[in-house]
């Protein structure tokens, strides 16, 4: 059966893609530019007529209910506009309801943004998925307010969601000083170690510049700056975190670890990290090595299996924990 082709659909289709993908960049220029661009401006963003840009604008209002402001020629988007409606079907409602249930592990504090995101995700899943994330989400309510970080949190947003500097006084974990830094956000993570929210970028201090982490937690004060910045192509923040065990990463440091023949098969049931290697002992346990950018992280893990674990290398680390079982048998004998 011979199929027939209707070349004037195609060209339709891919016209209403590229309008589609153009009205999605005209917001995030509009975003990330809070002095607000111009038609003209923007059409050579864009690369298509200044007319082209006006019919855009005009739909970003009137059809996506886009709050655009206008100060002479120059558009901008106002503060805290509201993002596109997002519809689950029910495998994608269910993965949805897991990722928000780790979400609900992983917040010890009062975060109001976090709370209404739950709160307005949870209301797009099944009716039985929806109360069981009511219980957590109120469980959120009822840790105690902190202003100071819910603004932080929004400092920072605003800053890497427009890619603009920010100016951040940081004390670091070493340290009683509170130092400014000029930084460039790249990626913000959240990490299961000590429930604790970072920040990843570009960032300069006097007498240092690189990429650094920075834990929400550790900044004392923030302001958005009015300079923009671009994320380089070469920032890959899979690539960057891939041999840390959390947010912390480095040189790597090969570890080897024999567990016991109680929790072996527990061991090999997951992957707990991409560098992983198990391999059966004689015993009936089993040896797992891997290398890990840090051993910050990956530590409190090891002392979490107890007796079960023997760390065989590196021999620094082995030192540590051979301390270790000498301090807890002073504290239990």
């Amino acid at each position: 059966m011979r199929t027939r082709r209707f070349p004037e659909v195609a060209v339709k289709n891919q016209k209403a893609v590229s309008r589609a993908v153009r009205l999605t960049r005209i917001q995030h220029l509009l975003h990330s530019r809070p002095q607000g661009l111009n038609s003209r401006e923007l059409s050579e963003l864009c690369g298509v007529c200044i007319r082209t840009i006006e019919r855009d604008l005009i739909a970003l209002q009137s059809e996506l209910g886009i709050p655009l402001a206008q100060d002479g020629d120059y558009y901008s988007i106002l503060e805290g506009y509201i993002l596109p409606p997002v519809s689950f079907s029910l495998f994608e409602g269910l993965a949805a309801f897991l990722a928000l249930r780790l979400l609900l592990r992983q917040t010890d504090k009062n975060n109001p943004h976090i709370e209404k995101a739950l709160t307005k995700i949870a209301r797009t899943l099944p009716e039985f998925l929806t109360r069981y994330m009511e219980a957590g989400i109120g469980a959120i309510h009822q840790k105690p307010a902190n202003p100071e970080f819910t603004h932080l949190f929004e400092q920072v947003a605003l800053a890497w969601t427009t890619q603009r500097q920010m100016k951040i006084g940081y004390q670091s974990l070493q340290s009683d000083e509170v130092r400014e830094w000029l930084l460039e956000p790249y990626f913000v993570d959240m990490t299961s170690i000590g429930y604790s929210t970072y920040v990843i970028g570009h960032a300069v201090r006097r007498g240092k510049e690189g990429i650094f982490t920075f834990k929400l937690d550790r900044i004392k004060s923030a302001e958005v700056l009015e300079k923009n910045f671009d994320i380089p192509e070469s920032f890959n923040v899979t690539s960057l975190l891939s041999p840390a065990w959390g947010i912390v990463w480095g040189d790597e440091v090969e570890i080897r670890l024999e567990f016991s023949p109680k929790v072996a098969r527990r061991v090999k049931e997951s992957i707990w990290h991409p560098s992983q290697t198990i391999e059966d002992s004689k015993e009936g346990g089993c040896v797992m090595t891997l290398r890990v950018g840090s051993l910050l992280e990956v530590t409190p893990w090891i002392r979490s299996w107890g007796p079960d674990v023997e760390v065989l290398g590196p021999p620094s680390l082995r030192g540590q924990f051979r301390a270790w079982s000498e301090e807890l048998y002073g504290l239990y004998h």
